[in-house]
């Protein structure tokens, strides 16, 4: 494949920045660098506008530097919350990725970061609360926390079921203790029974003499 070398005019993520000589396949340079004036073509009116190049690049880089620096310091204050579907037993499905933190930091508070400057050590797969690691210069770290949330709600315990009758439609004894069909407490019915121990038992009457 035809190889080419260009002069970066502008900052090329994975190639270079401004002033760089690169050396590019000659289709990528044809289709894409030269008709985005990102680059130019390497040649003796070109090379002059090197230091150019370079002094806007050393400005772009130091204002860069600026604005990180001032945005790790804020971003430390925010608490980004991301809500994700869960099964009963609350696992989630899946695992939050650096585009939806980027995302979220962009919806909730317009914070626009490239996603490849959000650092995961490893996937984030349980609710709650993490630290997540910003690379946003190579000068420059931060920290953002992140509270990872349900949106599935959580099962409701059923409540006990009430005690079955039977078919004479008195309540089931339930652990030894039974219940009335009316509610009334089975004491209730003692000390009528008392009373009516207590009471004198009436004598039969004498027999009336036969008539003589």
């Amino acid at each position: 494949m035809a190889k080419t070398e260009v002069i970066l005019i502008q900052n090329v993520i994975g190639l270079g920045g401004e002033s760089d000589q690169v050396k590019v396949s000659a289709g990528y340079a044809r289709n894409y660098l030269l008709p985005q004036h990102l680059a130019v073509p390497l040649n003796g009116a070109n090379k002059r506008r090197i230091e150019v190049l370079r002094q806007r690049r050393a400005e772009r880089e130091a204002n860069e530097l600026n604005a990180m620096t001032e945005l790790s310091k804020s971003v430390t204050k925010l608490l980004c919350v991301i809500t994700v579907k869960t099964g009963d037993d609350g696992k989630m499905f899946g695992a939050v990725t650096t585009g939806q933190i980027a995302d979220e930091l962009k919806r909730q508070f317009d914070l626009t970061l490239e996603k490849r400057k959000i650092h995961l050590e490893k996937p984030i797969k349980t609710l709650g609360e993490h630290e997540i690691e910003l690379r946003l210069h190579p000068e420059v770290k931060s920290s953002l926390k992140l509270r990872v949330e349900s949106s599935t709600p959580l099962p409701v315990a059923p409540e006990a079921a009430p005690a079955a009758e039977g078919k004479d439609g008195r309540v089931r004894e339930s652990r030894g203790h039974r219940v009335a069909r009316d509610g009334a407490k089975p004491e209730a019915a003692a000390p009528a029974a008392e009373a009516k121990a207590d009471k004198p038992e009436r004598k039969p009457r004498a027999a009336k003499a036969e008539k003589a």
